[in-house]
């Protein structure tokens, strides 16, 4: 695990207003094309933030 506790914090802190925003934001705008762009952003930013790995 790279960086500081406080920095992954702040990274999982992140990303979880993402995710309120888009809630909302489906939750106010009930679209499927919309849904289909909100789980995208999120599966990416999801793989982005846990799996994928800087090169050294």
């Amino acid at each position: 695990m790279t960086g500081s506790i406080l920095e992954r914090g702040l990274t999982l802190f992140a990303f979880a207003v993402l995710l309120v925003f888009l809630g909302v934001l489906i939750a106010y705008v009930p679209r499927l094309d919309l849904g289909g762009v909100i789980l995208a952003t999120v599966l990416l930013a999801g793989y982005d933030l846990f799996l994928h790995r800087p090169p050294k």
